[in-house]
């Protein structure tokens, strides 16, 4: 096998499938997520049904290590949530056994860092489809040569001038930590404040995710009558990092319909308006 110098991506995984991985769905795990995002929907309180979000966790352990290993070496600890595209096919409910394989699709350059684009599957144990998903993680200040394979998916739609609601939240101070242990994402971080200081951060930092949870908390009320069934795509990029201290505000916007399902915009800042979530998207099934 090619050697790969420390400074440069390795591109080998590009266009090969993991193999699969099997997650079994606990419902207190469910019940974890939701607390350690501040849910408030009864059903996925009680874990019969697990919250949008959550999707990313059954994934996890099949992305992550194609994500930490192409980047350079040294910039292994660089990467951030880049992007996140999920298309459902059905919700995730307790007692399931579930079956996920990925495959890196593309590395893209950007001017401050490069891209790395991930599909993955996750279905029954008997082949039924649950989710399909893109993750893309940012490299920050490691630059591909050039761009290789796929770029994340796209995402098309004309939004109102103003939103229709907007809801603003804040977070516990607890917030990484709950959310590291019931998601499994236990990146040093989220939990250790010298850590973060020495990769260029003010001290911990929320997971991505934990901040789009929130935000989809405010999405599934108000565009989907809080059926999470409804929601048939659910799609954001990550655009700042946000720490426990925060308070943001999730903007909703209508965006028209197509095939059957209302179209939704959305977006979340922070107090002083820079947007830690932008671009979001989100298809609900009419």
């Amino acid at each position: 096998m090619d050697s790969i110098a420390p400074d440069e991506f390795d591109t080998r995984p590009l266009g090969k499938w993991s193999e699969p991985s099997e997650f079994v769905v606990d419902r207190e795990r469910l019940i974890a997520y939701a607390h350690a995002t501040n849910d408030t929907a009864p059903v996925h309180l009680s874990g019969d049904i697990a919250s949008p979000v959550f999707n990313v966790v059954p994934a996890f352990k099949v992305v992550a290590p194609l994500t930490l290993n192409m980047p350079p070496v040294d910039k292994r600890m660089l990467g951030v949530h880049g992007e996140q595209d999920f298309r459902f096919h059905r919700p995730i409910e307790a007692g399931m056994t579930l079956v996920t394989r990925a495959i890196p699709v593309g590395i893209t350059p950007r001017s401050t860092g490069s891209l790395i684009t991930v599909r993955a599957e996750t279905t029954t144990s008997g082949g039924e489809p649950v989710v399909d998903q893109h993750v893309t993680v940012f490299i920050r200040t490691a630059i591909a040569p050039e761009a290789i394979g796929e770029q994340p998916p796209t995402r098309e739609y004309s939004r109102e001038a103003e939103p229709f609601v907007e809801v603003t939240e804040a977070f516990d101070l607890d917030q990484s930590y709950r959310y590291m242990g019931a998601s499994g994402d236990t990146m040093p971080l989220h939990s250790e404040n010298a850590f973060a200081q020495q990769h260029g951060f003010p001290g911990i930092i929320l997971h991505g995710n934990c901040t789009f949870a929130f935000a989809t908390r405010a999405v599934l009320e108000h565009a989907a009558g809080g059926e999470t069934r409804r929601i048939k795509r659910l799609a954001v990029r990550f655009s700042r990092w946000v720490t426990p201290y925060d308070v943001i505000t999730t903007r909703v916007f209508r965006a028209g319909s197509t095939g059957g399902r209302s179209i939704f915009s959305f977006e979340t800042a922070l107090a002083d308006g820079t947007l830690c979530l932008s671009d979001g998207l989100v298809e609900v099934e009419d």
